[in-house]
C-alpha cells in the first residue's frame, strides 16, 4: 500500500489522540489533582458546619424568627435578616511583639468562585478553582477547564479570555458579573454548589463590617479549608504541566513527520494502540489526493475527452479497483 502522506487534518487527529491518553494516564500528578479534590469536599464539610454553629452564636435562630415576623408585620423597616456566604471570621488570641492582644480575622467565601486570599473582592484564584473542581463536567460542554493551567505564564489575551469567558457561563458565571453577587442571581452549576451554604445573618451592611468572633482554633480550620481550595488549584497546575510539556514535543514530532506511518510509530512506542485504517477513512482526502495511482486516475477521469461508452466505463472500472 502507497504511503499516506501527513497533512494538518491527520496531524490533528493524532495529536488529540494521544494528548487524550496522556490526560487520561494514572500518573502521580493526576493521582494527587484528584486526591486534592477529594480532600476538599472533607475541608467544605467540617468547615460549613463549623461556620453554621459560628454564625448561629452571633445570629441564634430564635432571633432570626422574630425580625422574620417583625418584617412580616412591619414590612421594609424591619428588613434586616439576609442570606450570605461568605462571612468575615475574627478571633483575639494572638499577642503582637509588645504583648498586646491583637485581633486576627479574613473573609471567608464558601461560594463556588469564592476568593482564596482573604479578600472580599473578585478573585481570578476563585475562577480557577472552579473550573479545576469541575474539569470533567466542562470537558463534557466542549469547554477548556484547563486553560487557566495553559496559560498561567501568559498575559490574558483573545484566546485565553474566550475560553475562560466559555468555562464561566457553562458554570453559571454570566455577564462575568462578581462571585458575591446575590445569590439571586446564581445560575446552573454554581447555583447547585452554593445552595448549601448560604447561613441566615442580621443587619444590612456588607460582611466586611460584621466579624463574626470564633476562637482560634475555629478559624484555624476555617484556614485549613482555604489552604485546601488553594491546593487543588495548584495540583491541577502541577498536572496540566506535565501534559504540556509532552504536548509540547508531540506537536514538534508530528510537524516534522512526512508520513501517516511515522506518526502511527510514535503512538506504538509510546504504548498506544492506534487503527491506521480508522485515520484513514474518517480523513476526507487521505486515500484520494495522497495516493499517486489513485490521484492520477482521478485527473485523467477529468479531462474531456473523446471516449467511447465502453471506454468511459473501463476508465470507471479501473479507477474504483485502484480505491480497493
Amino acid at each position: 500500500m502507497t504511503k499516506i502522506r501527513m497533512n494538518t487534518e491527520l496531524r490533528n487527529k493524532l495529536f488529540n489522540k494521544i494528548k487524550n491518553v496522556f490526560e487520561n494516564e494514572d500518573t502521580q500528578e493526576r493521582e494527587d489533582f484528584l486526591s486534592a479534590r477529594e480532600s476538599v469536599d472533607y475541608h467544605y464539610d467540617i468547615a460549613h458546619k463549623l461556620a453554621k454553629q459560628v454564625v448561629e452564636r452571633s445570629y441564634p435562630p430564635e432571633d432570626v424568627s422574630v425580625l422574620r415576623s417583625f418584617k412580616k408585620k412591619y414590612g421594609d423597616p424591619c428588613d434586616v435578616v439576609a442570606k450570605d456566604k461568605c462571612f468575615y471570621f475574627a478571633h483575639s488570641e494572638d499577642k503582637d511583639d509588645e504583648g498586646d492582644i491583637k485581633e486576627t480575622k479574613s473573609h471567608f467565601d464558601f461560594g463556588l468562585f469564592g476568593n482564596l486570599n482573604g479578600s472580599e473582592y473578585d478573585s481570578e484564584e476563585g475562577k480557577k478553582f472552579a473550573v479545576a473542581y469541575y474539569r470533567e463536567e466542562l470537558k463534557a460542554k466542549d469547554c477548556n477547564p484547563d486553560i487557566y493551567a495553559q496559560q498561567s505564564e501568559n498575559k490574558d489575551n483573545p484566546h485565553k479570555t474566550k475560553h475562560v469567558d466559555e468555562c464561566l457561563k457553562a458554570l453559571g458565571n454570566h455577564n462575568g458579573r462578581s462571585y458575591s453577587d446575590n445569590h439571586s442571581m446564581d445560575r446552573g452549576i454554581e447555583k447547585d454548589f452554593n445552595a448549601p451554604y448560604y447561613l441566615d445573618v442580621i443587619g444590612t451592611s456588607y460582611c466586611r463590617s460584621r466579624a463574626i468572633a470564633c476562637t482560634k482554633d475555629e478559624y484555624e480550620t476555617f484556614n485549613d479549608w482555604r489552604i485546601a481550595k488553594g491546593n487543588v488549584v495548584s495540583k491541577h497546575q502541577t498536572w496540566i504541566d506535565t501534559i504540556q510539556k509532552q504536548c509540547d514535543q508531540l506537536k514538534i514530532g508530528l510537524k516534522a513527520y512526512r508520513y501517516l506511518s511515522e506518526g502511527i510509530e510514535l503512538a506504538t512506542e509510546l504504548g498506544i494502540e492506534l487503527d491506521e485504517a480508522e485515520l484513514i477513512r474518517t480523513n476526507s482526502t487521505g486515500l484520494t489526493i495522497y495516493n499517486p495511482s489513485n490521484l492520477a486516475s482521478m485527473i485523467k477521469g477529468m479531462k474531456n475527452k473523446n471516449q467511447t461508452r465502453e471506454a468511459k466505463i473501463l476508465a470507471r472500472k479501473q479507477y474504483e479497483e485502484s480505491l480497493n
